[in-house]
Order: structure tokens, then sequence, then C-alpha cells
């Protein structure tokens, strides 16, 4: 059911539903955790992604993206106009040509150039980190 949290950016009482709905859809005679017992278990689950080491030279692709922050002042743009203050943050990605594995990621602020940032990712994934 965390699958279907986040895989459908679903809250948790959305989730146990939908997993109610495909259960009787499937005519399984199961019972759904409750949404508590859900909450209370996400907590204390660690995801660990596994590192994958590599012999020989790494082919890295570094690529940064900007993303618009939505923040509270989101209704007031669309009824008034744009504000004087607009945030930004970049994204930078130092991805395995070969694997299609992401190596690294770094989010800066819009004034850190991206040339600056990709020093910092390519040596975090070139390390393994």
């Amino acid at each position: 059911m965390l699958t279907l949290k986040v895989l459908y950016q679903l809250p948790l009482r959305a989730a146990q539903g939908m997993a109610g709905s495909l259960i009787r859809l499937a005519d399984l005679d199961w019972r759904v955790p409750h949404y508590s017992t859900l909450s209370r278990r996400q907590k204390d689950l660690t995801v660990v992604i596994p590192y994958r080491p590599r012999g020989g030279p790494l082919h890295l692709v570094i690529d940064s993206t900007g993303l618009k922050v939505l923040g509270e002042g989101e209704w007031k743009v669309r009824k008034h106009g744009a504000g004087k203050r607009r945030v930004w943050r970049k994204v930078h990605l130092v991805i395995d040509a070969d694997s299609h594995e992401v190596r690294a990621v770094e989010m800066t602020d819009h004034r850190t150039h991206p040339v600056m940032a990709a020093v910092d990712v390519q040596a975090a994934a070139v390390a393994g980190v």
C-alpha cells in the first residue's frame, strides 16, 4: 500500500481505499490494513538503495534543470499578477551513460552557477557517495 501511496501521490486514507477497491475487484478475501497502522510502520521503514561499484572508467553525463518552488503566494500571483519574489531551485544530476544510473544529485539555489555545482556533484559520483 505504501507503493500505491508514493506512486499515485495519495494520502494514506486514499491509499487504503484504493487498495481495498483493488482487492475487491480481484475478488480476494484479504483485509486491508488501517491507515494509522501504515503511518506507524512507514516511519520505521528504511530504504536502502544498493550501490553497484564499476570496474574501469566512468562515462558521466551531467545535467541541470530548474524547478520553481511552489509557495504560499501562488494564489496571489494568479489573482494579482507576478510578484517580485520568485523562488527557483536547480537540480544537478550526474548519470552513468552506460547503465543510466543516477550517481549523484545536488539541489542548489538559483545563484549557484551550474559549473560550480557540477564539480561537487561529479566528485561525489566518482567517489561513490
